[in-house]
């Protein structure tokens, strides 16, 4: 199924749709509350997208800009973004930290979310940051978690032995698998808490030259 997908910068109007869908998505992690997207709005408002189709909400993705030697690999989703506020935002780093993601049940493999991980990359691009980094759900994971360590689990995703919904889409997408994360999410029943860091390294990154978010620049 293919729609006509329209990737924007996320607005006040849609926090509302935005937290119902993201219970849809999420039924047993807690969505978002609305002064906290309101403050991601605030804190970085280029990094938060929608996605509509036909008129309609259909997916969503939230980032901020982190410098990233200032973190830990094994780092919880809590800590990084400041429990959800973006507060961590550092206009000065290099690394687009993505946080969220999630689209339509209804309308996946619909092109939704490779739009949205578009935006991402052409929004690193424009900007000169060096790279986008993410933990990624590992949601197939509890179907072998009784057989193979979570580390196991995602290599065998890369070697194309199992497919898992995030991880496969994700390589799909252009990301480098790096490595595994504990307890990023407890509450993520699907993944047990475990999640997959990926990197996107940005080919046009030159580091002669400064990021347009540090510089100030309104995009």
């Amino acid at each position: 199924m293919s729609l006509k997908v329209i990737v924007r910068q996320t607005r006040v109007s849609d926090i509302k749709p935005l937290i119902d869908l993201q219970k849809r998505v999420y039924p047993t992690i807690p969505a978002w509350r609305e002064d906290l997207l309101q403050h991601q709005l605030e804190v970085f408002s280029r990094g938060q997208l929608v996605a509509e189709a036909n008129g309609h909400l259909v997916g969503a993705a939230s980032s901020l800009v982190v410098s990233w030697d200032e973190w830990e690999v094994q780092h919880t989703w809590q800590e990084i973004t400041a429990r959800g506020s973006f507060d961590t935002h550092n206009p000065h780093g290099l690394t687009l930290y993505a946080a969220e993601v999630f689209v339509n049940p209804e309308l996946r493999s619909s092109g939704i979310g490779h739009a949205l991980y578009q935006e991402r990359r052409r929004l690193c691009r424009k900007v000169n940051l060096k790279r986008i980094i993410a933990c990624g759900r590992l949601p197939g994971y509890h179907h072998y978690a009784d057989q193979m360590s979570a580390e196991l689990y995602a290599q065998k995703v890369i070697w194309g032995e199992i497919h898992d919904p995030v991880l496969s889409f994700q390589l799909h997408e252009g990301f480098n698998y790096c490595g595994t994360v504990s307890g990023y999410i407890p509450e993520d029943q699907e993944s047990l808490g475990y999640a997959a860091l990926i990197v996107w390294l940005n080919p046009r990154y030159n580091k002669k030259k400064p990021t347009l978010i540090s510089e100030g620049v309104i995009l």
